[in-house]
């Protein structure tokens, strides 16, 4: 038995103890990751020092450098997470619709377990504590691959989250690791062991997980994500909400990558923008913006149509006008990756047709698209976001993680009474 099936075997195992275990036990183990995780913050930050320096002496890209870092803000986010999720309510057994079929017999439609996750995810230490603490709460267990940049931070917060599942006396192996792209290969053909696989990377990952593996897979590829700003926008607003949205942390899927400006006040908007930028953004705009920008003394690069589909994940901003929102949503939709994009406008007929019209995750109207986030949604933390449509869309949290079953209750009942001339009829009717 090579060690990814014995680790998927004992995940199996460990998913029916979860499954079955007491909310209490869960919750438990939550507080026991804070509190081991304040113990031994030297060891974990050594660890990340580690790594971080590394990176850097293999000069890595500056943005996975970024993601990889664990600040004291980043480390105290961490622990605020984890205890957003175990103050939620318990996701497991809950009623989502009762029908009584005939009297003496009714079913009931309730919320279980996935099962066993496979995570894999970039050099991020915050993402291996949100995943296990989501999969604590609702009863599964994972197998956690996270990027070889982050070994040494990745299993000082391991032994933490192992610790704090046999303190509360629910198996270690409910939590679990692999480091080697051999071992993810052989996850990928192990349906009989893991249950749902969510990969979080570069489009291109994403799609080699989905062309190598008949397990379903939640997950998002890029976050091409947009703002747009109608000719009825607050100017003040919007140049506040795309500051934040380019400006807050650009090394993330949520951050702006396009802004889309109505011709009628881009000279206006493009002014104010670029002066409040002070050169730190890169600017990438179609002929009319360049025109603009260079009118006012900006620096700025002419946009190829490259730069509409392309993440930067940096301080790199690509800005294109439109005639209306029409043009302005078919742009989304058609360049978009289905993630997370906006509106600033007072008009809120334009908002409302931009809502509607726009086929992505996360639509929003006034507001920077940096708010796509499962903590910030009140999920406590989140597992990924998802640009798929179906089980769990956007910034996804316990929901993603849970499933249902059907348990029927009756007094006897078979289905021959409910056949033939003298058949008995079903009520089929709701109990609230």
């Amino acid at each position: 038995m090579t060690e990814a099936m014995e680790k998927a075997s004992n995940a199996k195992k460990a998913f029916l103890k979860m499954s079955t275990s007491a909310e209490k036990q869960r919750n438990k183990t939550l507080t026991e990751i804070i509190v081991n995780m304040k113990k031994n913050k030297a060891k974990i930050v050594e660890a990340n020092s580690k790594d971080v320096a590394e990176a850097k002496a293999n000069a890595l890209p500056q943005q996975l450098v970024k993601r990889l870092e664990l600040s004291k803000e980043k480390f105290d986010d961490i622990l605020h997470e984890v205890k957003g999720v175990a103050k939620q309510e318990n996701p497991l057994g809950k009623t989502i619709s009762k029908t009584l079929l005939d009297k003496g017999l009714e079913l009931e439609q309730v919320t279980t377990p996935i099962g066993v996750v496979c995570a894999i995810f970039e050099a991020r230490p915050d993402a291996l504590v949100q995943i296990s603490s989501l999969s604590i709460k609702t009863g599964n267990s994972v197998i956690l691959k996270g990027g070889n940049e982050a070994n040494n931070t990745n299993k000082a917060l391991i032994e933490c989250i192992q610790a704090a599942l046999e303190e509360a006396r629910l198996p270690k192996e409910a939590v679990q690791a692999i480091e080697s792209r051999e071992a993810v290969h052989e996850l990928l053909k192990m349906n009989e062991f893991i249950d749902l696989i969510i990969p979080r990377g570069s489009s291109k990952f994403v799609k080699f997980i989905q062309e190598n593996s008949c397990i379903p897979v939640l997950g998002h590829s890029e976050g091409i994500c947009h703002e747009y700003v109608d000719e009825k926008a607050d100017l003040k607003k919007a140049v506040k909400i795309a500051i934040d949205a380019k400006c807050q942390y650009p090394a993330v899927c949520n951050a702006m990558e396009t802004l889309l400006v109505h011709e009628k006040i881009a000279e206006k908007f493009l002014k104010a923008y670029a002066k409040n930028l002070a050169g730190k953004v890169e600017l990438r705009a179609d002929e009319k913006a360049l025109a603009i920008l260079e009118k006012f003394g900006f620096d700025a690069k002419k946009a190829s149509e490259s730069d509409w589909t392309t993440e930067y994940n940096d301080l790199i901003l690509s800005i294109k006008t439109v005639k209306n929102v029409d043009e302005a949503i078919n742009h989304i939709n058609t360049f978009g990756s289905k993630h997370t994009d906006g509106i600033i406008t007072e008009n809120s007929k334009t908002a409302q047709k931009f809502l509607q019209a726009i086929d992505s995750a996360g639509v929003y109207w006034n507001a920077s698209t940096r708010f796509a986030d499962g903590y910030r949604y009140g999920k406590g933390a989140e597992v990924g976001i998802s640009t798929g449509k179906i089980h769990a869309r956007g910034p996804s949290g316990v929901e993603a993680l849970l499933s249902y079953k059907y348990i029927l209750k009756g007094k006897g009942h078979i289905v021959a009474d409910y056949s033939g001339t003298k058949a008995r009829k079903f009520l089929h009717k709701k109990i609230k």
